[in-house]
């Protein structure tokens, strides 16, 4: 019976410890739902368009979260080139791009 219960008691340490690792690595959903929005301007207008050059601009709620991570290091090095999404991604921390691709691909998409 006492073995039973410290191995209950390890697999929950070890359960909490890889959560905690996670969260400390990984982005934080609150802290993203803050920061995204500037973010729903654009992106969260179903049908929206954008003027010039006219594209329909992309639906970034559900879409994968290391995508996110990605595009946004992408715009804020200058890889990807789109004055607004560039100026928006250099104010952004390393962390606050986790927090953002966290909480966005947490989401529904949008059709």
């Amino acid at each position: 019976m006492i073995r039973l219960q410290l191995l209950g008691l390890a697999a929950a340490a070890a359960l909490l410890a890889t959560a905690s690792a996670h969260a400390a690595d990984g982005g934080d959903k609150a802290a993203g739902r803050t920061l995204v929005y500037t973010c729903a301007g654009c992106h969260g207008i179903p049908g929206y368009a954008n003027a010039y050059p006219n594209y329909p601009v992309p639906k970034i709620a559900g879409q994968n979260e290391q995508y996110i991570i990605n595009a946004l290091n992408g715009y804020k090095s200058g890889d990807r080139s789109y004055p607004t999404m560039r100026a928006q991604a250099e104010s952004l921390s390393e962390q606050n791009i986790k927090d953002i691709a966290a909480y966005l691909s947490s989401l529904t998409p949008i059709k």
